[in-house]
């Protein structure tokens, strides 16, 4: 078969796949499908971190000068908990489907402990905390695999790690390998602001500054607005607010949360501030927000 009657078969199998609401999902707890045949307009998102492959539809993300596209000829792959802005094109007769794998540091930590010093693997190191890469023929075809043993639980669990193993070994090999690599190596600035992440995402209901972010990474103010912003595409406080209006979100859909209620929880200290600032940057207010999910949701 050629390159793109694989990916109809693919998107046929992930059809199936989500159909069946199979379980050996949860055999392989780094692994998402995507299906869906209704197109999305331009709206903020935050993805956390993993690659993600497509073989029908595409999606294009913005974030603030950067547009990037992921198709079925190229992936994205992203090593920090990121918001930004994405499009989504599908239709009934073009779906959008595809697959998400979450990396697991020590499993890719152990796999290149076992690549060792080997010559031919020299990636560059990626300075920005999302990339996109060429979906080569080697990792098209492993994810036909993956897909395949997916249904047949036994299969899923013994043999997709493996595969799953295999993706990462390819991704690293290819012209992403230096995201990869740069999320286990450290003291590289890449891996500095990283930790300050892991602490925004654990203490963003604080009142954190600027400074003791900095410090947490050892820079300097300067070096710090510098470093955050080559790998996140945006200021150390938009990202916080980001972040948090993010969080606050997912506070009103998922468990119901009232607006003045999740925006206390996220560290607001005044709700029409919250309101404020959500609808500047969801395009709605919390309560318009909440009635088109429940309306989307059948609620």
């Amino acid at each position: 078969m050629n390159r793109e009657e694989i990916c109809l078969q693919l998107t046929d199998t992930i059809k199936f796949l989500k159909n069946k609401e199979n379980k050996s999902g949860e055999l392989l707890r780094n692994v998402s499908l995507w299906y869906g045949t209704q197109p999305a307009a331009r709206t903020p998102v935050m993805y956390q971190p993993g690659i993600v492959f497509l073989f029908s539809g595409h999606k294009i993300g913005y974030i603030n000068e950067r547009v990037f596209r992921y198709d079925t000829n190229e992936y994205l792959l992203l090593t920090v908990p990121l918001p930004f802005e994405c499009e989504t094109f599908a239709t009934e007769a073009v779906p959008l489907a595809g697959i998400r794998l979450n990396v697991d540091i020590l499993e890719l930590q152990e796999l290149l402990m076992d690549i060792g010093e080997d010559e031919l693997f020299q990636p560059s190191m990626a300075s920005s905390g999302i990339n996109s890469a060429t979906l080569s023929d080697d990792i098209l075809c492993a994810i036909e695999r993956l897909l395949d043993v997916m249904d047949r639980p036994l299969d899923a669990r013994i043999l997709g790690k493996q595969i799953i193993r295999e993706i990462l070994y390819h991704v690293l090999l290819g012209p992403g390998g230096g995201a990869l690599l740069a999320l286990v190596s450290r003291q590289t600035h890449f891996s500095l602001i990283s930790r300050v992440l892991k602490r925004i995402e654990s203490q963003y209901t604080e009142n954190l500054s600027v400074d003791q972010l900095a410090a947490e990474a050892n820079m300097s103010i300067s070096a710090f607005h510098h470093n955050f912003k080559s790998v996140t595409s945006t200021s150390p406080l938009q990202y916080l607010k980001s972040f948090r209006l993010h969080k606050a979100r997912m506070l009103m859909i998922h468990d119901g949360m009232k607006a003045s209620a999740a925006a206390i929880r996220v560290g607001y200290e005044s709700p029409s501030q919250f309101s404020r600032e959500f609808k500047r940057y969801f395009g709605v207010t919390p309560g318009e927000d909440a009635a088109r999910i429940r309306m989307m949701q059948g609620v």
